[in-house]
């Protein structure tokens, strides 16, 4: 008798949940309409204000150490996504001073127009581009950014160096890359679901060009980049991805490169930014330990409630690797990341131009590290 009694309560549990599950999708099909492709339905979401970063300085906040690489043996190649918290959207640290003064004097020469562009049909995702990041950052920085009004019209201050820019204005976008020490990227959907970039503000991308991938589609932006195993292993669940993203849900990435020389905007060792043939072909192999660079990237991806554009933000951190070696455990690690590269990893990220000086420079300090009894330190998760 109390096993029937428990057969029934079983199967009246699952009719619930079966009918539970049913209305929560019946409720996300009415709430998001069927669309076709390249035409998006505005939703009216907004996404929460940030807290005040607790005790940010312009002069004392130091870069977080984003160090996004494992020991090998294995390299896993995923979109390696997560989710963002709304607060950490935008990072600024006392490095902002330097970025911003690199940014303006790179779009004040003839170089500008190929640093930043907007296609008519992403205006409006940069126009939303501006406001979505005024708003957060008055909120996140408020010893940094204030609002004010001329004449009715709404305006964001830069309090560090008098600047007042619109929030509307004939090119949002560049304004916008001016506030932060990221550059922006926007990607549109396609009457073919496919997503091109079609609007950035690339002031200080170190590798690559806007001009070369503007209008491109976004597997073609890979493929062109020879980016590993991008058609075998990723371009079916990234496309998939940006084409149910949701303006709710906002992720992060981070990668890493070595760079050869110490220059923040754009590494001449590949190549003079003005030049047709760029790529790892034009370095001088083995420079000395003083000028390759860590380079990495915190990139974030969100969708804009209104416009439906997909914003990228991409933050470079740069830090000489003579520097990252006192790092307790870093050297250890890195070299055993930069070891754990298969072959086409390896010419992605241009190993044969620094790896017979970097290696056994990583080697040395991690030696020493351990001599000095210095155990690694493997309680920070990644990409800490």
């Amino acid at each position: 008798m109390l096993e029937y009694l428990l057969t029934i309560l079983l199967i009246i549990v699952s009719i619930f949940y079966i009918i539970k599950s049913f209305r929560r999708k019946s409720h996300t099909k009415k709430s998001r309409p069927i669309r076709s492709f390249g035409k998006w339905i505005p939703i009216s979401f907004q996404a929460p204000l940030p807290i005040p970063y607790p005790n940010w300085s312009i002069e004392k906040t130091c870069p977080l150490l984003y160090r996004p690489f494992k020991y090998g043996p294995d390299y896993f190649i995923t979109m390696g996504i997560r989710r963002l918290d709304w607060n950490d959207w935008i990072e600024l640290d006392n490095e902002w001073k330097v970025y911003h003064k690199e940014k303006l004097s790179r779009l004040s020469t003839d170089r500008a127009s190929d640093l930043c562009k907007t296609a008519p049909e992403a205006y409006d995702g940069a126009l939303e581009t501006m406001e979505l990041l005024s708003q957060y950052l008055v909120h996140r920085y408020p010893s940094l950014f204030q609002y004010e009004f001329n004449d009715n019209e709404k305006q964001i201050r830069i309090k560090a160096t008098g600047e007042i820019y619109s929030i509307k204005s004939d090119d949002p976008l560049k304004y916008a890359s001016l506030l932060i020490q990221d550059d922006l990227a926007i990607m549109i959907e396609g009457s073919d679901g496919q997503y091109y970039l079609k609007a950035g503000s690339i002031t200080i991308p170190g590798f690559w060009r806007l001009r070369d991938k503007l209008n491109m589609p976004l597997a073609q932006i890979h493929i062109s980049g020879d980016v590993p195993k991008f058609q075998e292993k990723l371009q079916h669940s990234m496309e998939r991805y940006f084409q149910r993203m949701s303006p709710e849900h906002p992720v992060i990435r981070h990668n890493y490169f070595i760079q050869t020389d110490g220059e923040l905007a754009w590494s001449n060792s590949i190549g003079s930014e003005d030049t047709f043939g760029i790529g790892w072909q034009n370095a001088k192999p083995n420079p000395p330990i003083e000028k390759i660079h860590f380079r990495s990237e915190r990139q974030t991806l969100r969708r804009l409630p209104r416009s439906g554009a997909i914003l990228f933000t991409i933050r470079p951190y740069f830090i000489p690797i003579v520097e990252i070696v006192k790092e307790t455990g870093v050297p250890g690690r890195l070299a055993s990341a930069i070891r754990s590269w298969p072959d086409d990893v390896a010419r992605y990220k241009g190993k044969v131009a620094y790896e017979d000086v970097l290696l056994k420079y990583l080697d040395e300090q991690h030696e020493q590290q351990c001599k000095n009894g210095i155990e690694a330190d493997n309680s920070k998760s990644y990409p800490y």
